[in-house]
């Protein structure tokens, strides 16, 4: 029991990691089921695309809060999208001025005259036809002319007794008062005229064109005028003056105000001043959180929240769609045309969660960047974006998938990007370079100091495209860009350390094989491979020698070496269970197998394929490895015991089944788990080779590919005729090495040879005799050295 805390700690962490990686597998067995597989994977994108519409929804989308001047701001708020606001100060100044020079509406009636005579003529017939009344029709008379009328006035209007004459002559006393302009009030006209007006005609509402309007007369004056008027029919001076009395009260001013018509044209010289409007920028910093609302903010706010024209729930849901479009669209095109784009379920669980993972970054990221701008005020807020590490999940799905994974990858998220960080294009393009870029420069990485390079290339790129963005700005040099030349260029190196720290972590959950790790477990000094070494010396060495023969024949045809090397070291690491069950092993040894019957020894030799899957899983070989040790031997024929089994059947006994001595498969889906398979019988049937001539090699390993093929075991990977003739050349190549001539060295190997006369030796004789005895230990030597050296590594 381990009684030191730190090394209780170790052990916790590890347990925890290993069930944090039983999760996952069982997760990513779900994703990956036959059964399932659309539908699970169906899910999954729904899944995400909820998670990245919460983080990429603009957040004041959410908020509910309608700040007014004096409130204080509780977060801060950007300006998410361009807006033109109404400067509403300004724009009633303007409209007030114009409203102020509006002209005055006065309306003339050029018909005044004759409504006054229509009157009196209506006045004098009521007057005959209501003489019968009590009131003898004065209330009707009075209603007629539209004023009051006294009885004396009644009585005089009564005496008319020719009504004709009469209205004559008043039409000819009230026709020079009208031709002139009367108005109630002179000095206020005068005024109006001053400021500016606008005359109408009462009957046809247009406006009478010219006229001039400086000689009007008030309106006092013209009743002034009217007290001296004379009409021939009255003798008495009292009718006389009643008469003249009614007539100078229904004289009107024929150029009157109209206050409706004056009030509509400052409502339309008010409508006709158009918004006086101001620009505030997409991601303009509005307010922060703590201050209070200062009028101008307020304005800001209430135009964002009244131009929010659509619900939270809406935009959600257009976020949710387009992410759901996008991530599919894409999906299904890079499985209809790009061949390499095959994702498992695995793959497609990491890609999920790596993406909402790496967007919950950025979005954390932008926070901090937005209180940074508060912190620093010299520099735009808009700067920082070139910091954000945008590239490092491409980089890492290149590194763990492929770069048709990754390009598509790049593809679903940078668009997202632009959009979550204040819907900016510049942002989308700028991760979308920078992905490319990354994934490009770790294609081949080898060492963990590729992904700096990869970073160092980033930030070449970063730079070139934040100087573009400079330019197209049209922003002069200034400080700013020198801050974002070199936020652009430290980003690259913040990808790089982000992916550092990463891609360990990824391979230890998910179980990935990347390059790097394929390197770590290429070292002959693993506990595995030593272990393997020691127990099993035989299969050690055979795994050595297939790892040589599949690098060669992978370099030959352009698979992956690295992998088809490793895979080959560990692919039967399963013998490690019963080393002393297979012949490399034994040595000079007893031959176990003597003693078990046919099936039993297959048997045995089948289950070290089991058994080194278990050895792979336990030791964290990574997918790729165990699924070539699975596929090491295919569905091939174990025939030593198969044809062992046919010669020990009896008469009357049930007849031997192939499938009990042929391995489970499956058989290889890969080009460097076919190799393995290839390297596997060529390399156990050369040692059967009694005299290996490069003739007798280049025949076997034929005959061998030849067996393998027409047994049918390469039917399900992507092999080629070509293939195989480029790998058995490979193979032909390394045997000849392996197995090359050397010279017969005479008997005994070292001999005595006299000394020339000069001195020296002979080219020959460089390294043959040995130097000499003391004489005491000559006899010694010569009798006894042969016997010593045949006892050498004997037991």
């Amino acid at each position: 029991m381990p009684t030191d805390a730190g090394e209780k700690q170790k052990i916790q962490q590890s347990s925890i990691l290993r069930l944090a990686t039983r999760w996952l597998e069982k997760v990513a067995e779900y994703f990956a089921g036959e059964v399932t597989d659309r539908r699970s994977r169906l899910v999954l994108l729904y899944l995400t695309a909820f998670f990245l519409t919460l983080l990429i929804i603009p957040s004041p989308q959410f908020l509910s809060v309608n700040y007014r001047e004096g409130d204080i701001a509780t977060s801060d708020i950007r300006a998410t999208q361009d807006y033109l606001i109404e400067d509403l100060l300004l724009t009633e100044k303007k409209r007030a001025e114009a409203e102020g020079t509006a002209p005055f509406v006065y309306s003339l009636d050029a018909n005044a005259n004759i409504e006054i005579i229509r009157r009196f003529d209506d006045a004098l017939r009521l007057i005959r036809e209501k003489k019968d009344q009590p009131d003898g029709g004065r209330l009707a008379v009075a209603s007629a002319l539209s004023l009051e009328v006294s009885p004396a006035e009644f009585a005089a209007l009564c005496r008319i007794r020719q009504e004709r004459p009469f209205l004559s002559e008043l039409g000819r006393h009230l026709a020079p008062l009208y031709r002139q302009r009367i108005v109630a009030d002179a000095v206020r006209f005068a005024s109006d005229r001053r400021h500016g007006i606008l005359v109408i005609d009462q009957g046809t509402k247009q406006e009478v064109a010219g006229g001039d309007y400086s000689t009007v007369v008030d309106l006092g004056a013209v009743r002034r005028q009217a007290a001296s008027l004379k009409f021939s029919q009255f003798t008495h001076p009292g009718d006389l003056q009643a008469v003249r009395g009614v007539v100078q009260r229904m004289i009107s001013a024929n150029l009157t105000y109209d206050r409706d018509a004056t009030d509509d044209k400052k409502a339309e010289a008010r409508a006709a001043v158009r918004p006086v409007l101001f620009r505030m920028k997409r991601g303009e910093m509005i307010v922060r959180v703590g201050e209070r609302v200062s009028a101008e903010q307020a304005l800001k706010l209430e135009k964002i929240f009244k131009t929010r024209s659509v619900t939270p729930l809406l935009t959600g849901v257009g976020i949710y769609g387009l992410v759901l479009v996008l991530s599919y669209a894409l999906y299904r095109f890079g499985r209809k045309n790009i061949r390499k784009f095959n994702p498992t379920g695995k793959d497609i669980l990491l890609l999920s969660l790596l993406t909402v993972v790496n967007f919950a970054i950025l979005k954390l990221v932008f926070a901090v960047s937005t209180a940074l701008g508060g912190l620093f005020p010299g520099v735009d807020t808009a700067s920082y974006f070139y910091l954000f590490p945008f590239a490092a999940s491409a980089i890492i799905v290149r590194i763990i998938l492929n770069s048709e994974v990754a390009l598509v990858y790049c593809a679903v998220c940078a668009p997202l990007t632009g959009l979550m960080l204040n819907n900016s294009l510049q942002v989308a393009v700028y991760a979308l370079l920078g992905g490319v870029v990354g994934a490009h420069g770790v294609r081949q990485c080898k060492e963990r100091g590729t992904i700096y390079s990869a970073g160092i290339k980033v930030s070449v790129v970063n730079m070139a495209v934040a100087l573009c963005f400079h330019i197209y700005g049209d922003s002069p040099f200034s400080m700013q860009a020198v801050y974002c030349l070199l936020f652009a260029f430290f980003g690259g190196i913040i990808n790089a350390v982000y992916v550092s720290g990463t891609i360990p972590l990824i391979e230890a959950l998910f179980q990935y094989t990347t390059d790097v790790k394929l390197l770590e477990l290429a070292n002959l000094n693993s506990p595995l491979l030593r272990e393997l070494m020691i127990r099993a010396p035989g299969t050690y060495h055979h795994s050595v020698l297939v790892g040589n023969l599949v690098e060669a024949g992978a370099e030959a045809i352009s698979a992956n070496p690295l992998l088809a090397r490793v895979a080959a070291y560990y692919h039967d690491v399963g013998k490690l269970k019963k080393p002393q069950y297979f012949i490399e092993n034994i040595g000079d040894g007893e031959n176990r197998h003597d003693k078990l019957s046919p099936s039993m020894s297959a048997l045995i030799l089948i289950s070290h394929m089991k058994e080194g899957v278990e050895l792979a899983r336990e030791h964290r070989l990574g997918l790729p490895i165990i699924e070539i040790i699975r596929q090491s031997h295919g569905t091939s024929l174990i025939s030593y015991f198969y044809l062992k089994a046919k010669g020990m059947e009896t008469p009357g006994s049930p007849p031997v089944d192939e499938r009990d001595f042929r391995y489970p498969g499956p058989k290889p889906q890969t080009r460097e788990a076919g190799l393995v398979l290839l390297a596997d019988c060529v390399e156990a049937a050369s040692r059967t080779l009694t005299d290996p001539t490069p003739a007798r090699i280049q025949g076997l390993v034929q005959k061998i590919i030849n067996n393998i093929f027409i047994d049918g075991q390469l039917d399900e990977c992507e092999l080629t005729l070509k293939n195989l003739h480029e790998i058995a050349k490979s193979f032909n190549t390394i045997l000849s090495g392996i197995y090359h001539h050397r010279i017969d060295y005479p008997e005994p190997a070292y001999k005595e040879h006299k000394e020339n006369k000069i001195g020296k030796r002979g080219p020959e004789d460089c390294d043959s005799e040995p130097p000499k005895a003391d004489n005491g230990r000559e006899e010694g030597t010569s009798k006894g050295g042969a016997e010593d050296l045949r006892r050498l590594g004997m037991s």
